[in-house]
């Protein structure tokens, strides 16, 4: 008896086991079959999203309408960026996508897009447009343009537009120098114009801050804000390219604006920048006054040849033959290149620098004994 019982035992325990294999089984195979739906479902899923991408790119490359040659006034301002252009463009009905226009131009190495006013018409393909843009082809001339040349000052920039318009000289600088108008650029341009403008020693708030290139007018006698706006525009435009250099070097905008200023003011055609801005950083780091001419000529508020010794004696916080360290803010309008040479001085232990008499050639040297016999032989002599 007992042996049939354990047979039968075994017979039972057998048989469960097989009916657990084909459980085990039949389970296995359900989820290979979900895992392998799931997995066709993705597949699909994902080649539908890459299709609809490339069909919708495809179709935001083409015109908005091929057969529409209605044209329309497109403006694009000094200092634009080619997402405010994109985004000018679509809401124009030109293009079908900004961002797209923003990857194509992007990917096709396109650029130098010119200020002005355009005619475009949505039969246009992205490739005309950036052409267009790029060739400047405009729909109307500009009534005046204004010259801002690398070094000037805001008087000067202030008798330009006088030129052009109705101001006058005294009326314009009035409007620069008023704090209501500060505050409202202030507002627009937080990154650019910070408080340090507020300094109570500064001559002129916005010295320095207005860049120089040429800028176009399509109206007559515009307000003096849509005047000054694209040159503050154009600064906060190349100056936010610096930003990560800025932060290494530990200077905010308005120092990194003045430090340029006198580089431009002290470079001459033949003049290595990078130089002249090492003799400065050389002078900072000794403690040492950094003894340049055109501060004390802008304490002056002259225009002159050359600096007399009286000069030196002017009572200035602008005075940096008496004042140590950077003035109180730019002293002039710097281009690009000072800009650049304020963040990246050679490598020198030169701590001062004249230009020769007559060529404009720069001498450098590390001593006062030396500087003083460059003087005598470049610049006493050749005067005499």
């Amino acid at each position: 008896m007992r042996k049939e019982g354990t047979k039968l035992d075994k017979e039972k325990k057998a048989e469960l086991m097989r009916e657990n294999l084909l459980e085990r089984k039949s389970e296995a195979i359900i989820i290979r079959k979900i895992v392998a739906i799931i997995a066709l479902i993705t597949v699909i899923l994902m080649t539908v999203t890459i299709l609809g991408g490339i069909i919708y790119i495809k179709s935001a490359l083409k015109p908005v309408d091929p057969e529409n040659n209605k044209t329309v006034k497109i403006e694009v301002p000094i200092g634009s960026s080619t997402s405010t252009i994109g985004q000018t463009l679509k809401e124009k009905g030109i293009i079908k996508n900004a961002t797209v226009f923003k990857y194509y131009v992007k990917l096709n190495n396109v650029a130098g897009f010119q200020a002005g006013v355009y005619d475009m018409a949505p039969s246009m393909t992205l490739s005309e447009i950036a052409q267009t843009l790029q060739t400047g082809t405009l729909a109307r001339e500009a009534i005046f343009k204004i010259a801002v040349p690398e070094g000037y000052q805001l008087e000067q920039i202030a008798e330009s537009i006088e030129k052009h318009t109705d101001y006058t000289k005294k009326e314009i600088m009035e409007k620069l120098d008023d704090q209501e108008t500060i505050k409202q650029l202030q507002e627009k341009y937080p990154d650019l114009l910070t408080d340090s403008l507020l300094n109570k020693n500064i001559k002129h708030p916005l010295e320095g801050y207005l860049f120089p290139a040429t800028y176009s007018y399509y109206e007559e006698n515009p307000p003096l804000e849509s005047i000054i706006d694209p040159m503050i525009q154009k600064t906060y435009e190349v100056v936010t390219k610096y930003d990560e250099q800025m932060k290494e070097k530990k200077m905010d905008v308005h120092k990194l604006l003045t430090l340029a200023s006198l580089i431009e003011k002290e470079a001459t055609e033949k003049a290595d920048r990078h130089l002249i801005s090492s003799v400065f950083y050389n002078r900072i780091q000794k403690d040492m006054p950094l003894q340049t001419d055109p501060t004390v000529l802008y304490a002056l508020g002259e225009h002159k040849e050359r600096t007399m010794y009286k000069d030196l004696e002017v009572d200035s916080p602008y005075n940096t033959y008496k004042v140590k360290g950077l003035p109180p803010g730019p002293i002039a309008n710097a281009g690009e290149a000072s800009i650049k040479a304020a963040l990246n001085p050679a490598e020198s232990q030169y701590l001062y620098f004249l230009a020769e008499y007559g060529t404009g050639e720069v001498h450098y040297s590390k001593t006062l004994e030396e500087h003083n016999k460059l003087k005598a032989k470049y610049i006493t002599e050749k005067r005499d």
